[in-house]
């Protein structure tokens, strides 16, 4: 040590140093925690807090990939819904909208995607075989149940429900369960239960992307 330089002068020259990297490091991983909330947030339905088109699908497809042979996709669609909004008001539908959001996180646990697709819910998580029906049965149960709004009025709900499991239907492919679960639930729209969609769904007609005559579809650019 250099007798002309007062002791502790370096130690204090170190910590000033590893200081000045610290500080700007702190900076940018603050921002990086600041950016990854914002497009997580950007990731979601500002109604519901549920997963938006991109957040869902990335998390089904894990799902899918991982758990081939008990993952189940389910796409639910409110009954009766533009009367709702048409002699209660749009509150009235957005609590709708939002008790069916809750209800549906509720069943499908914290380890599923859960998302809202437009004016549907979509969903993907892992069902045993052998609990499908049970599970699907209380799925439509919980659905069932009347809403009460803010001021106290009490809402009639029903919804109807497809789904499509992977093992069943031999593909993990996300674009095909949904296609095959959306196909399944108009054919029991209204019905009041929950229809498993079979092989042959699978083969729908599907315009853009999606079921062909559903509310949406046109036809032009046909799509497999």
């Amino acid at each position: 040590m250099d007798a002309a330089t007062p002791l502790g002068t370096r130690p204090a020259q170190r910590a000033l140093l590893i200081t000045s990297f610290a500080v700007p490091l702190t900076g940018w991983t603050m921002h990086a925690v600041a950016l990854h909330r914002k497009l997580a947030a950007a990731r979601r339905d500002p109604l519901t807090g549920l997963l938006g088109r991109d957040g869902y699908t990335a998390k089904a497809r894990q799902i899918l990939d991982r758990y081939t042979g008990t993952a189940t996709v389910l796409m639910c669609d409110l009954d009766h819904f533009k009367a709702i909004n048409d002699t209660l008001g749009h509150a009235a539908g957005d609590a709708v909208i939002s008790a069916t959001a809750d209800r549906l996180s509720a069943w499908a646990g914290n380890r599923a995607a859960v998302g809202r697709l437009g004016a549907e819910f979509a969903l993907t998580l892992r069902i045993a075989p052998e609990r499908r029906q049970a599970r699907l049965a209380q799925l439509v149960h919980k659905l069932t149940q009347p809403v009460v709004l803010e001021d106290h009025r009490v809402v009639q709900v029903a919804a109807s429900i497809g789904a499509a499991s992977a093992n069943s239907l031999g593909t993990s492919s996300l674009s095909l369960l949904q296609r095959a679960a959306d196909t399944a639930l108009y054919k029991g729209k209204h019905t009041g239960r929950a229809v498993l969609a079979s092989r042959a769904d699978l083969t729908a007609a599907s315009v853009n992307g999606r079921r062909d005559g559903r509310p949406g579809t046109h036809t032009v650019e046909r799509t497999a």
